[in-house]
């Protein structure tokens, strides 16, 4: 293939998504005077963060003033069981109120108290009622405002329908990437001083998931491929409410506010069920019975403070997800293998108030008006903790130049993420890699250049499947796939299923080498999928060489054959996933140690902080 046809881009930073965490990251370096290149997989304005409805976590404390960063802080590493980053954790609780704050002045338009200060509300493992939010539309407003934003900089370029296939490493540090034009086809070539990963999850390898098309995995396997270090793979957030019916819109997302408004839960039997699941070394923060939780609701709707116990559909996501799970394994499930979760009691007109996009979701994809009957829900695949090793006050990667933020990065939600963290992540950390960005690209004013030769094999790797008279075609290999996973590497796992799972993975790679995609470069998404599926099984058995690891269930990860949390075994330690002699390899790594005065606030609870 001649070089010539290879179109060319030079920036100081380029930023490899563009949600919530890669627009904070563009509109930081560009904002610094830097040359910034925005790459979105797919049109600006449509990313993933739109389907974050409930809202973002920041200790304002409007509602409640006793709210502050150190119950934040605490909230956070208790919902993680204790295997989060300290420093990120911490630098989370302490700055997520000002990102708030800034966005407003951007001009987000945050529900309002009746004085006029930004409303939060209760969710799921946050002791007061925190989250800033926007009726069930936060993610589409942080966007917009976001967005709106970074267009403002002339020295920002957006390059909207590019996909990234590959990150070069010249000289010991990022120096380009390598991408094609979805539309048409065309490669494309970003020569650069440092590039931040945003790219968010990898749910399009499980066929139940909220997540929607871009999800591949492309940023972990672009990083893992550079050298870098990914941490806590094992950790997948199984979100207790998507849709479960129709089937065109399995695993949709039913926002956590629906909950946080006074959602309750119930089996088939009528029961509310969640009172038994509540976890036996937190019962006290959790209403006792159903009296208890209706002064805690009347309380909220009436803007009051109350001192009333949660009710107990504001436990962590986790444990929620597995009790729903255990009562249709159990026989107690929905009509189509769901439960059914009411918030039909409350005011009509209040339901439609706070939960618009909940309201027209069920009555135009289901038929279901939520004001007059119940939801049907189940658990839906939804979110990675683990991802890109950071360093928390940089978010540098392992590999100099290479920077990362959002979903795609681990260390703050630990074992498992609280709701409305990840959207103050997404602007936290976001920020924070745009600034280390700017410094690294200072600091390293000289543009690396990568050979013709390697720009060159990377084209002729994407044009292959192309080229193929036979092979399996992309959309079966990636249903091989999610079958696995939701079988094998779901809500609970086993031994047996996981190494089962490894075996499988094997024989999907060997498949997906070989995979053919017919027609040619233009409008060609079996193409495209061809690509992704690499990037995908990588990550796939990361995640379950990781899970195997884990012999203790903790957070997120839920072993069967070992039910209990076993902190003399992994308390201290995350699973660390590199490429060894271009295997994946899993090995434990020890947690950094806490300092004592976080280790103190921790005191009063008696919590065992490691």
């Amino acid at each position: 293939m001649a070089m010539q046809t290879i179109e060319t881009h030079e920036h100081d930073v380029i930023v490899i998504g563009a949600g919530g965490a890669g627009l904070r990251a563009a509109i930081e370096a560009a904002s610094e005077g830097l040359s910034v290149g925005l790459i979105c997989k797919s049109l600006l304005g449509k990313a993933h963060t739109v389907m974050a409805e409930g809202g973002m976590a920041a200790a304002l404390a409007h509602v409640d003033p006793q709210d502050s960063w150190e119950v934040h802080f605490r909230d956070t590493m208790k919902g993680g069981s204790f295997l989060n980053h300290w420093r990120m954790a911490q630098l989370h609780a302490q700055e997520a109120p000002d990102r708030a704050r800034e966005l407003e002045h951007w001009g987000a338009l945050f529900d309002r108290t009746r004085d006029g200060r930004i409303l939060q509300r209760a969710f799921g493992g946050h002791t007061y009622k925190r989250l800033a939010h926007v009726g069930d539309r936060t993610g589409l407003e942080m966007i917009r405002t976001l967005q709106d934003r970074a267009v403002q900089f002339p020295n920002l370029q957006v390059y909207m329908e590019c996909a990234i296939t590959k990150l070069f490493v010249e000289g010991g540090r990022i120096g380009g990437a390598f991408g094609y034009w979805r539309s048409d086809g065309r490669f494309v070539n970003f020569r650069c001083k440092a590039a931040v990963l945003a790219t968010g999850g990898i749910g399009k390898a499980y066929r139940v998931t909220s997540n929607s098309w871009e999800y591949t995995a492309d940023g972990q396997a672009l990083a893992l491929d550079t050298g870098a270090e990914l941490i806590d793979m094992e950790f997948v957030q199984f979100h207790p409410t998507g849709m479960v019916w129709p089937p065109g819109v399995m695993g949709l997302l039913v926002t956590e506010g629906v909950r946080g408004e006074g959602g309750i839960l119930r089996n088939s039997q009528g029961e509310r069920f969640m009172w038994k699941y509540l976890p036996e070394t937190r019962r006290n923060e959790y209403a006792a019975d159903e009296d208890e939780a209706r002064r805690w609701l009347d309380a909220a709707v009436d803007g009051k403070q109350t001192e009333d116990r949660r009710p107990p559909e504001l436990s962590t996501r986790d444990n929620v997800a597995r009790a729903i799970y255990t009562e249709v394994r159990e026989g107690r499930g929905s009509p189509h293998g769901g439960v059914f979760l009411d918030i039909s009691y409350l005011p009509g007109e209040r339901v439609k108030k706070k939960l618009p996009s909940m309201y027209h979701q069920f009555s135009e994809l289901a038929d279901v008006d939520i004001t007059k009957g119940p939801m049907e829900v189940g658990p839906t695949m939804h979110y990675m903790m683990g991802g890109i090793r950071v360093d928390p006050d940089t978010a540098a990667a392992t590999v100099p130049g290479l920077f990362a933020a959002g979903e795609v990065a681990a260390g703050l939600h630990g074992a498992n993420r609280l709701g409305g963290n990840s959207l103050s992540d997404l602007l936290v950390f976001g920020r924070r890699a745009g600034q280390g960005a700017v410094q690294f690209a200072r600091q390293n004013a000289q543009l690396p250049n990568v050979s013709d030769a390697t720009i060159d094999a990377e084209a002729k790797a994407m044009v292959a499947p192309l080229e193929r008279t036979t092979g399996d075609n992309p959309y079966d290999i990636q249903k091989s796939l999610q079958q696995v996973m939701d079988v094998n590497v779901g809500i609970y796992r086993q031994q047996a299923d996981l190494e089962h799972a490894l075996e499988e993975l094997k024989v999907i790679r060997q498949r997906a080498k070989t995979a053919r995609a017919q027609g040619d470069r233009v409008y060609n998404p079996g193409w495209h999928l061809a690509r992704d599926l690499g990037n995908m099984i990588s990550i796939a058995e990361g995640l379950t060489r990781s899970a195997l690891l884990r012999k203790e269930s903790r957070g997120a990860h839920s072993r069967l054959d070992f039910p209990k949390m076993d902190d003399a075994s992994f308390g201290n330690v995350n699973h660390c996933t590199t490429l060894k002699n271009g295997e994946i390899d899993v090995q434990p790594t020890p947690l950094p140690v806490m300092p004592q005065e976080l280790k103190a606030l921790f005191e009063p609870a008696k919590e065992t902080v490691k």
